[in-house]
């Protein structure tokens, strides 16, 4: 189905998770574009700083992505204040410790896929009657780790390969009402989830030395940002930052299985994920 661009100005966003990283970077950027922005975050301050971003433009809502009902209340409070919902960013994630699956706590993986999956669900719920109804948009985070392998950080990988699944269903399902669905892919972005749950730890950056080193490109928040609002002008189904890891997607059913065949035999790969089963 070919479809026209679309125009970003006085467009309502609502984006989960839209304090900092991405979602603070994607609420400045669509407001650039003259887009109206509705940060729902768990963060108490949210409205405040919400306010700060925009005096007009802009909105918080305090929301746990885990309860529905909380989402349901801050669409609610976006159509009542904006008069209407177009698009719908389901941002909020989070990246637990990194450990190998064995030593990781059952309440670790239950809380990554809670909100990685179950808060992303959520949003689209509900959403979506004002997204159809305004034939809009659903935008999902999901990311590089959906086809990367994810030793060391398996929850994390399932639950993103969770999204794309979902982006793909819902792209389908939403097609014959005029709402378009962009998955986004992105690698490592300098947030503060990954300033926490990479940098911070030794074990981990070793870890992520053993990849090829053209895959481990960082990227800036603000340039990922620009790479939703452009995928939103566009309706594009997808967007994948930076843009060499779209070969890599195209081919993981070849790669995939290559680059795993050489992590299983390699001796320094199963050393340092050793060093995470004990710690």
């Amino acid at each position: 189905m070919t479809r026209q661009a679309y125009d970003l100005a006085d467009k309502v966003v609502l984006i989960t998770g839209g304090n900092g990283g991405i979602g603070g970077a994607t609420a400045r950027e669509l407001l650039r574009r003259g887009a109206r922005v509705a940060i729902a975050d768990i963060d108490p301050e949210t409205p405040k700083r919400a306010a700060s971003l925009h005096a007009e433009a802009a909105i918080g809502c305090v929301a746990d992505v885990r309860d529905r009902a909380a989402l349901e209340a801050a669409v609610a409070d976006t159509v009542q204040h904006f008069g209407r919902l177009d698009v719908a960013i389901a941002n909020a994630g989070l990246l637990a410790r990194a450990a190998t699956l064995r030593v990781t706590p059952g309440a670790a993986v239950d809380n990554t896929l809670a909100v990685n999956v179950g808060g992303v669900v959520n949003t689209v719920a509900a959403s979506l009657d004002q997204v159809i109804a305004n034939q809009g948009q659903i935008v999902l985070i999901s990311s590089v780790f959906a086809f990367l392998n994810g030793m060391g950080t398996i929850p994390y990988a399932m639950s993103k390969a969770a999204v794309e699944q979902l982006g793909r269903g819902l792209r389908v399902e939403l097609a014959d009402h005029g709402v378009s669905v962009l998955t986004a892919y992105f690698s490592l972005v300098d947030t503060d989830m990954i300033k926490h749950g990479v940098d911070e730890d030794p074990v981990v950056l070793d870890l992520l030395a053993t990849l090829p080193r053209p895959l481990l490109k960082r990227v800036r928040p603000e340039s990922a940002a620009v790479a939703i609002a452009d995928g939103l002008q566009q309706r594009a189904a997808r967007v994948m930052h930076p843009g060499r890891w779209t070969s890599m997607s195209a081919l993981r059913g070849l790669a995939g299985p290559v680059l795993d065949a050489r992590l299983v035999k390699d001796r320094r790969t199963l050393d340092v994920l050793a060093r995470l089963d004990k710690r």
